[in-house]
C-alpha cells in the first residue's frame, strides 16, 4: 500500500523475477498513483475530474506568487496533496491563501509534484471493481463515506484512528446516478489499464453529477476500509 507497493515498483520487480502477484500491472498501478497522471487520462476519455493545479518544487521555490494566482483562479477552499501520496497523508484544506504555502511546502515534503485541487461540493461515495474469470470488471453497489467526527475533510485520522466516520453500504442513490456510477467506475478502470480489483472514489453532487476523485489500485482493507 503506498509508494514501493501499489505504484508500479514492487510489480516491476515482481515481473522481472516471474513472481505471479495479484492486481495491477506497472503501467495502472504507476499511473493510478500519480494523481496528476491520472487524471489527465481520464479526462481524455472524457470522465470528469476536478480542476486543478500541478505544482512542481523547482518551480514553487521560484515562482511562489505564480502558482498562487493559479489557486487562487481555482476558487477556495482547495486541496493540497502530495501527487504520489496515500492515506490522505500530507493533505490540507486551505480555504484562505494566506495558508497556501504552508499547505504546498507541507506536501512537498512527501512528494516533490504536489496537486491542488477545488473542492468539489458533494458526497463522497466509492465504488468497487472486481474482475471477474471472463476478464470483465465487474462494479459493487455504491458506498458512502459520511463524517460524523471533528474533521474538516476525509484525512488519516478520521480514515483509521477515530471514530469519524460512518460508511453506508450501499449508498441511498437514485437508480440512475447508481447505474453511471457503476458505468463510470468500470470506464475508469479501463482507461487506467487495472486488473484484478480497484476502487474508484467519486463526489456526487445535489443534482447527481459525478467526478471521479481517484482510482485506487490495491484498496485498504482495514476494519474501516471501503472495499471489503
Amino acid at each position: 500500500h503506498g509508494p514501493y507497493g501499489e505504484d508500479g515498483t514492487i510489480q516491476g520487480l515482481l515481473e522481472l523475477a516471474g513472481v505471479p502477484y495479484v492486481g495491477s500491472g506497472v503501467l495502472a498501478s504507476a499511473a493510478a498513483m500519480d494523481k496528476s497522471v491520472a487524471r489527465v487520462l481520464l479526462a481524455a476519455a472524457g470522465i470528469p475530474v476536478t480542476a486543478a493545479v500541478v505544482v512542481r518544487a523547482a518551480r514553487w521555490a521560484k515562482d511562489e506568487a505564480g502558482v498562487t494566482e493559479q489557486v487562487r483562479a481555482l476558487g477556495l477552499p482547495v486541496f493540497v496533496k502530495p501527487a504520489r501520496g496515500g492515506s490522505s497523508i500530507g493533505i490540507s484544506r486551505v480555504a484562505d491563501l494566506a495558508d497556501l504555502a504552508v499547505a504546498v511546502e507541507q506536501a512537498l515534503r512527501c512528494d516533490p509534484k504536489v496537486l491542488v485541487e477545488a473542492a468539489v461540493v458533494g458526497r463522497e461515495v466509492e465504488c468497487g471493481i472486481l474482475q471477474d474469470e471472463a476478464g470483465e470488471p465487474q462494479a459493487s453497489v455504491p458506498a458512502e463515506v459520511r463524517l460524523v467526527g471533528d474533521h474538516d475533510f476525509y484525512d488519516f485520522e478520521a480514515k483509521y484512528l477515530d471514530d469519524a466516520t460512518e460508511l453506508d453500504c450501499p449508498a441511498e442513490l437514485d437508480p440512475e446516478v447508481t447505474g453511471r456510477l457503476q458505468a463510470m467506475a468500470r470506464q475508469a478502470y479501463d482507461v487506467l489499464d487495472c486488473e484484478g480489483l480497484a476502487r474508484v472514489d467519486f463526489f456526487v453532487g445535489p443534482d447527481g453529477g459525478l467526478t471521479v476523485n481517484e482510482v485506487n489500485t490495491m484498496p485498504g482493507f482495514t476494519p474501516t476500509s471501503m472495499f471489503p
